[in-house]
Protein backbone atom coordinates (compact mmCIF):
# COMPACT_ATOMS: atom_id res chain seq x y z
CA UNK A 1 0.00 0.00 0.00
CA UNK A 2 1.36 3.92 -0.75
CA UNK A 3 1.48 6.41 2.17
CA UNK A 4 3.30 8.99 2.48
CA UNK A 5 7.00 8.64 4.47
CA UNK A 6 6.54 12.12 6.25
CA UNK A 7 3.43 15.27 5.95
CA UNK A 8 3.71 18.47 7.25
CA UNK A 9 0.30 18.12 8.80
CA UNK A 10 -1.48 14.92 10.40
CA UNK A 11 -4.97 15.75 8.84
CA UNK A 12 -6.14 17.75 6.11
CA UNK A 13 -9.74 19.38 5.25
CA UNK A 14 -11.23 18.14 2.53
CA UNK A 15 -11.35 20.66 -0.26
CA UNK A 16 -13.31 21.47 -3.04
CA UNK A 17 -14.42 19.30 -6.03
CA UNK A 18 -13.14 19.76 -9.45
CA UNK A 19 -15.74 18.37 -11.72
CA UNK A 20 -15.31 20.79 -14.67
CA UNK A 21 -11.96 21.39 -14.38
CA UNK A 22 -9.44 19.57 -16.91
CA UNK A 23 -5.92 18.83 -15.95
CA UNK A 24 -2.88 19.99 -17.65
CA UNK A 25 -1.36 16.86 -17.79
CA UNK A 26 -2.75 15.21 -20.94
CA UNK A 27 0.23 14.04 -22.89
CA UNK A 28 2.93 11.45 -22.25
CA UNK A 29 6.09 12.40 -21.12
CA UNK A 30 7.69 9.14 -20.44
CA UNK A 31 6.46 6.46 -22.31
CA UNK A 32 4.50 5.58 -25.19
CA UNK A 33 1.25 4.27 -24.17
CA UNK A 34 -0.73 5.87 -21.60
CA UNK A 35 -3.95 5.33 -19.06
CA UNK A 36 -6.18 8.90 -19.07
CA UNK A 37 -8.74 9.84 -16.73
CA UNK A 38 -11.65 11.27 -18.21
CA UNK A 39 -13.43 11.77 -14.84
CA UNK A 40 -11.99 13.53 -12.00
CA UNK A 41 -12.30 11.31 -9.12
CA UNK A 42 -10.34 10.09 -5.89
CA UNK A 43 -8.31 7.15 -6.24
CA UNK A 44 -7.44 4.92 -2.34
CA UNK A 45 -3.94 3.57 -1.91
CA UNK A 46 -5.26 0.19 -2.75
CA UNK A 47 -6.85 1.18 -5.94
CA UNK A 48 -3.17 2.71 -6.96
CA UNK A 49 -1.04 -0.37 -5.51
CA UNK A 50 -3.07 -3.31 -7.20
CA UNK A 51 -3.15 -1.12 -10.47
CA UNK A 52 0.54 -1.24 -10.19
CA UNK A 53 0.75 -4.30 -9.04
CA UNK A 54 -1.39 -5.79 -11.72
CA UNK A 55 0.35 -3.83 -14.42
CA UNK A 56 3.85 -5.46 -13.09
CA UNK A 57 2.61 -8.62 -13.39
CA UNK A 58 1.41 -8.41 -16.99
CA UNK A 59 3.88 -6.71 -18.92
CA UNK A 60 6.73 -8.73 -16.71
CA UNK A 61 10.20 -7.53 -18.01
CA UNK A 62 8.22 -6.45 -21.38
CA UNK A 63 8.29 -2.54 -20.13
CA UNK A 64 9.00 -0.11 -17.77
CA UNK A 65 5.38 0.99 -15.64
CA UNK A 66 5.34 4.26 -14.26
CA UNK A 67 2.67 5.86 -12.02
CA UNK A 68 2.39 9.24 -12.38
CA UNK A 69 -0.26 9.24 -9.34
CA UNK A 70 0.59 8.98 -5.66
CA UNK A 71 -2.11 9.15 -2.38
CA UNK A 72 -0.95 12.24 -0.37
CA UNK A 73 -4.37 13.03 0.72
CA UNK A 74 -5.45 11.84 4.14
CA UNK A 75 -8.94 10.70 4.90
CA UNK A 76 -10.24 10.57 8.49
CA UNK A 77 -13.35 9.00 9.99
CA UNK A 78 -14.63 8.46 13.29
CA UNK A 79 -15.53 5.32 15.10
CA UNK A 80 -19.21 3.78 14.62
CA UNK A 81 -21.72 4.74 17.16
CA UNK A 82 -19.80 7.50 18.96
CA UNK A 83 -21.32 11.22 19.45
CA UNK A 84 -21.07 14.47 17.90
CA UNK A 85 -17.96 15.86 18.99
CA UNK A 86 -14.99 15.58 20.37
CA UNK A 87 -12.75 16.70 17.47
CA UNK A 88 -11.57 14.65 14.04
CA UNK A 89 -11.49 11.53 13.55
CA UNK A 90 -8.24 9.39 13.34
CA UNK A 91 -6.68 8.91 9.41
CA UNK A 92 -8.43 6.09 7.88
CA UNK A 93 -7.24 6.02 4.30
CA UNK A 94 -4.90 7.97 1.67
CA UNK A 95 -6.18 8.93 -1.62
CA UNK A 96 -4.96 10.87 -4.55
CA UNK A 97 -7.55 13.40 -6.25
CA UNK A 98 -6.99 12.95 -9.79
CA UNK A 99 -8.25 15.88 -12.18
CA UNK A 100 -10.26 14.83 -15.92
CA UNK A 101 -7.99 13.94 -18.34
CA UNK A 102 -4.92 13.26 -16.21
CA UNK A 103 -2.46 10.10 -17.06
CA UNK A 104 -2.31 7.76 -14.14
CA UNK A 105 0.07 5.36 -15.40
CA UNK A 106 2.43 5.61 -18.70
CA UNK A 107 4.37 2.52 -20.36
CA UNK A 108 7.60 2.47 -22.04
CA UNK A 109 8.00 -0.45 -24.46
CA UNK A 110 8.62 -1.62 -27.54
CA UNK A 111 5.72 -3.92 -27.80
CA UNK A 112 2.93 -1.65 -27.56
CA UNK A 113 0.34 -4.45 -28.25
CA UNK A 114 0.71 -6.37 -24.78
CA UNK A 115 1.22 -3.20 -23.36
CA UNK A 116 -2.42 -2.01 -25.01
CA UNK A 117 -3.72 -5.82 -23.77
CA UNK A 118 -2.49 -4.87 -19.75
CA UNK A 119 -4.24 -1.56 -19.62
CA UNK A 120 -7.54 -2.78 -21.02
CA UNK A 121 -7.65 -5.22 -18.52
CA UNK A 122 -6.32 -2.82 -15.97
CA UNK A 123 -9.39 -0.39 -17.10
CA UNK A 124 -12.06 -2.62 -15.56
CA UNK A 125 -10.44 -2.86 -12.06
CA UNK A 126 -10.92 0.98 -11.68
CA UNK A 127 -14.54 3.31 -10.95
CA UNK A 128 -13.90 5.63 -13.28
CA UNK A 129 -13.87 5.93 -17.18
CA UNK A 130 -10.26 5.45 -18.53
CA UNK A 131 -8.75 5.92 -22.25
CA UNK A 132 -5.82 4.65 -23.38
CA UNK A 133 -3.56 6.63 -25.33
CA UNK A 134 -0.50 6.61 -27.37
CA UNK A 135 2.19 8.24 -28.10
CA UNK A 136 2.56 10.77 -31.22
CA UNK A 137 6.52 10.20 -31.27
Amino acid sequence: MFIPKKQKYKKQQKGKSFRKIVSTCYSLNYGQVGLKVIDSARFHSKQIASLYANLKKKMKKKGKVLMTVFPHTPVTKKPVEVRMGKGKGNVAFWVSKVKAGTIICEISTFKIKAAIRALRIIKFKLSVKTKIILSSK
